[in-house]
């Protein structure tokens, strides 16, 4: 009997089931695109029974295509987009689901830097309070909405909510947990201390039951196998913070091995031996039960252009090219230059400010959509290495980095990352490495693979590599020092610009 993984990977919007023999072939996939709303200023919230639905009509699509029997699914992992916040209420139904997008606790986050909560948070849970954070979503939902706080019987993250209602099991696992600054990132477990810190010391019955990520969650329920069409009993791991299972998903799996996710976030880790650097990072992750995950992030990377083909390219006559590929074709045919105009990626703020803003700056007569698409590629680029920079501080060591993400498919854009960086930078095979990382996860936890190491040995293929043109380095060290300055300048300018926002009730932190 043939024997598959199903990988799941739910990020901010869209929801991937992708099938995968041992050797990582993808055997089908199938996506679809939820819905985000924003009732108010700041707020970027989802419908839980709409990603349920999509979870089950991917997964059910996905084993028809495959013309697959569900019996030869033999255990499914789910990755998920970390942090925002996804409630059950106290009977266990979907109560509420606040993005990572969400910026909403601006406020309350400036209120905290301003009273050194974050230096109390960072030494337990290697991790400052910031808007999207989890623990922050609830204590701005205990503050400013207390209806709403009071029926919450479960914080779960996206894909905790998945595997909930795959198997009807109340878990969360280690990666997750520790990406949003909820565990004790040394002992690996939830601590009183830490929450009460968040103003949250009477929140840890809300907390799941904590397992390691390949650990079998639970089984596949019978009502869950009528909506998706897998079989009864199905073993379901705990899964994975979709960061992560993108790195392993791109076979990052050694100690000093950097990837870099060009997708809704951008996302730049590498796996540690140790929690704790010689300087801070944005947060730490579990890997593997022993190691972790040091990462740099913001909501900066590929959104942007997703805003762009968007707002700008959607009527736009193709010639059934995709609108993506337009782009790409338009950046490349734009021969460098020193006046080319820059671009800052903060559609969602920055992770220094939830008050930045996007802004295209330099823009002259002679520039072209060519030019503009460029310096989104570009701008994109050096948010990137800024949080590259922030790692190497910190002492994290590495010379090369798998790329991944929607950033990753262009052929244009590896080019320039390996550029501004000043690293070579390496494809994997498949487009889909976070629904591939939680299928090695579901192997692993199953017994198929001895470890992730393992599992992505078998599964993980490099597609294409790219080295730094020397050509244009002091080009791009001179646009990023621009791009720098610009920031600096701006910076007081976003704090006013927000503070003339329209309030709306319950919107103020």
């Amino acid at each position: 009997m043939a024997e598959y993984l199903l990988g799941l990977d739910a990020g901010n919007t869209v929801i991937k089931a992708v099938i995968f023999d041992r050797q990582g072939n993808e055997i089908a996939a199938a996506s679809a695109e939820g819905h985000s709303r924003m009732p108010c200023p700041g707020h970027v919230e989802r419908g839980l029974d709409e990603l349920w639905a999509n979870a089950g009509k991917v997964i059910r699509t996905c084993i028809e295509q495959a013309g697959v029997s569900p019996g030869d699914i033999v255990a499914v992992g789910c990755a998920g987009h970390g942090n925002g916040l996804y409630a059950l209420d106290r009977e266990g139904r979907p109560l509420l689901g606040i993005q990572s997008l969400d910026t909403r606790a601006v406020g309350l986050v400036e209120e905290w830097q301003e009273k050194g909560v974050g230096d109390r948070t960072y030494p337990i849970g290697q991790q400052r309070p910031w808007p999207s954070q989890t623990p922050t979503l609830l204590a701005w939902l205990k503050r400013r909405q207390p209806e709403t706080f009071a029926r919450i019987g479960t914080v779960f993250l996206c894909k905790d909510f998945i595997v909930n209602r795959l198997t009807g099991v109340r878990v969360s696992e280690v990666s997750d947990m520790t990406g949003c600054g909820l565990l004790h990132v040394v002992d690996r477990r939830y601590d009183y201390g830490l929450m009460e810190v968040y103003g949250l010391g009477d929140c840890m019955e809300l907390l799941p039951p904590l397992i390691e990520s390949s650990d079998i969650a639970g089984h596949v329920t019978a009502e869950a196998a009528a909506l998706t069409g897998l079989a009864i009993g199905t073993p379901v791991v705990g899964g994975l913070f979709d960061v992560v299972a993108s790195a392993i998903g791109s076979g990052v799996t050694r100690t000093g091995a950097a990837s870099i996710i060009a997708g809704t976030w951008s996302i730049n880790q590498v796996i540690v031996d140790t929690p704790r650097l010689d300087g801070p990072v944005f947060m730490s992750s579990t890997f593997d039960r022993k190691r972790y995950m040091a990462i740099e992030s913001s909501a900066t990377s590929a959104a942007n252009l997703e805003w762009l083909v968007r707002e700008f390219f959607s009527d736009v006559s193709l010639d059934g090219r995709s609108p993506f590929d337009l782009c790409g074709d338009l950046a490349a045919g734009i021969e460098p230059a020193g006046d080319d105009p820059l671009y800052h990626p903060f559609l969602y703020g920055a992770q220094q400010s939830g008050n930045a803003r996007a802004g295209f700056y330099g823009v002259a007569g002679w520039h072209t959509k060519g030019h503009l698409v460029r310096a989104v590629l570009e701008g994109v680029a050096f948010g990137h290495r800024q949080h590259i920079e922030t790692m190497r501080q910190a002492g994290a060591v590495f010379n090369e980095a798998v790329l991944s993400g929607g950033g990753s498919r262009s052929l244009i854009w590896p080019q320039i990352f390996a550029d501004v960086l000043g690293l070579p930078v390496s494809i994997a095979r498949s487009r889909e490495t976070g629904a591939l990382g939680a299928a090695i996860t579901a192997g692993t936890g199953i017994g198929v693979f001895a470890d992730f190491a393992a599992g992505a040995a078998s599964m993980v293929r490099v597609e294409r590599n790219y080295v730094p043109n020397g050509h244009l380095q002091s080009h791009y060290e001179r646009r990023y020092g621009l791009y720098n300055d610009i920031l600096t300048a701006m910076a007081p300018i976003w704090r006013r610009l927000s503070s003339s926002l329209p309030s709306a009730t319950g919107a103020a932190a």
